[in-house]
């Protein structure tokens, strides 16, 4: 793969142990591992690739830990514009089950550019619906046109209408054939080394569109192999609605009568969930992904990402879907969490006669989500939470993984007092590199990997094609 050399950035945010931002600094990297980090003389001179960054600020790469690519085919459905997510949900899953192979490969490549041109470098795929030959090697395949880091999960929905859960019967699949396929999918995809482009998790998709057997047999599939565990939960009131009426549990003590709470799982949005189940995640070192534009789309709630900090549960961050968000951008979703963590703080009801907003008690401030924590769930955050110690800080050893915005951009304009509050309190800009594993991907803004026009051509044809379904 050869070497890198990225230099002259006029600063370089490592989240490394000591949380150390290097001005007039930059990295080296060999065969896309970072072996050098620091002020720009003190780095090798010369390498196979190198970006000169003045006037840049240099970040490690954001990580998605929860997206569900399929969805950029649907986008902005009227159908699903002002609901929140059951009627969403119905409104979508017949048109998500008229997916083909096709189709797959323009949404991940749509989908997977967006999200590299705003700074992500590693991507999390949860894909559930598998009818007309669709299988997750598309996804794989599409998502290395890209050149994105690939974690992908081997979703799946069983449980249809007719043994009482959310989705069409026609949308769902058979257990056994779901199982088969996901030991396939482990089997000749799954690579567990330092480094690795592609890993492979295993996905059922939430509490009322599965069995307890189907989450089960996943959960005892993915321990076998060493592979992670994901799922939607407490996303939304009608979620823990369901699972009182059907399991006399709320939606975490039902995971935890599935062996599904534990450090090897990690949970889309979390919204709705009280003390103690925090607690319970932090013991078993559960994770938990916050999704905020989706959950605002969908009016699903705030998550209490504070006290998830505080309790240490590992919390990264995702897009979600781009039919509940309509875009696939990481970098916004930063700038939403530190906004929302800050709005749950102020609906918090006063404990006293001073406002709940005051600064002057030193605990009351230290619940402001701050830019930098808001940076930190989207890298080292989403690290964790992926059980990927190589990345999310820029240090020797670790992938090289990373992204360059341009502070000269206008956006940035008299913000530049502190650069890294700016890359998130001002309106968020596209990357003008991105860099996966030593190699650029994103330069000058722009997709270097493929030619992006004619899949956005391609793919407004298979996406109208499929809208037509939803009226």
């Amino acid at each position: 793969m050869g070497t890198l050399l990225a230099k002259n950035a006029d600063l370089v945010v490592t989240m490394d142990g000591a949380r150390r931002e290097i001005p007039r600094a930059g990295l080296f990297a060999r065969d896309g591992m970072i072996e050098r980090v620091g002020p720009t003389a003190e780095l090798p001179e010369t390498a196979d690739t190198v970006l000169d960054l003045g006037g840049h600020i240099l970040l490690p790469g954001l990580i998605n830990c929860h997206h569900h690519l399929d969805q950029v085919l649907t986008r902005n459905l009227p159908a699903g514009q002002n609901t929140n997510l059951f009627p969403w949900l119905r409104a979508h899953y017949r048109v998500w089950s008229s997916r083909t192979p096709e189709d797959t490969r323009t949404a991940v490549i749509v989908g997977c550019a967006e999200l590299a041109r705003s700074g992500c470098t590693t991507v999390f795929d949860h894909a559930y619906v598998f009818q007309n030959g669709c299988r997750v090697d598309d996804q794989i395949g599409a998502a290395a046109e890209v050149g994105v880091r690939f974690v992908v999960s081997r979703g799946s929905m069983s449980l249809g209408e007719s043994k009482g859960g959310l989705p069409p019967d026609e949308c769902v699949e058979d257990e056994a054939a779901i199982m088969a396929d996901s030991g396939r999918v482990i089997q000749r995809y799954h690579d567990a080394k330092p480094g690795s482009m592609v890993q492979i998790v295993l996905a059922p998709c939430s509490p009322f569109s599965v069995t307890p057997e189907l989450m089960r047999q996943s959960a005892a599939l993915a321990r076998e192999y060493g592979v992670r565990l994901h799922t939607h939960l407490c996303e939304t009131l009608d979620e823990e609605r369901f699972t009182l009426q059907h399991n006399g549990l709320r939606p975490v003590a039902y995971m935890e009568t599935l062996d599904w709470v534990g450090d090897d799982v990690w949970y889309a949005h979390a919204v709705h969930v009280n003390d103690d189940e925090i607690r319970l995640f932090a013991k078993k070192g559960a994770g938990v992904c916050h999704c905020p534009s989706s959950n605002m789309r969908l009016a699903s709630g705030i998550a209490p990402v504070k006290k998830y900090l505080a309790a240490g549960v590992k919390t990264g961050l995702g897009v979600d879907g781009s039919a509940s968000n309509d875009g696939s951008n990481l970098l916004v979703e930063v700038r939403e969490a530190m906004l929302l963590a800050r709005l749950k703080m102020g609906l918090r009801p006063p404990e006293g006669p001073e406002t709940v907003l005051s600064t002057s008690d030193p605990l009351r401030a230290a619940e402001w989500m701050t830019a930098r924590e808001a940076l930190e769930i989207a890298t080292i955050g989403g690290a964790a939470v992926l059980g990927r110690p190589d990345l999310g800080s820029l240090e020797p050893g670790k992938c090289a993984d990373f992204f360059t915005l341009d502070l000269n951009h206008v956006a940035y304009a008299g913000g530049l007092s502190d650069p890294v509050a700016a890359v998130v309190f001002c309106a968020p800009t596209a990357a003008r590199h991105t860099v996966v594993g030593g190699r650029v991907i994103v330069a000058d803004g722009e997709l270097t990997t493929l030619d992006l026009p004619p899949v956005v051509a391609e793919h407004n044809r298979n996406a109208a094609r499929l809208a037509a379904l939803s009226v």
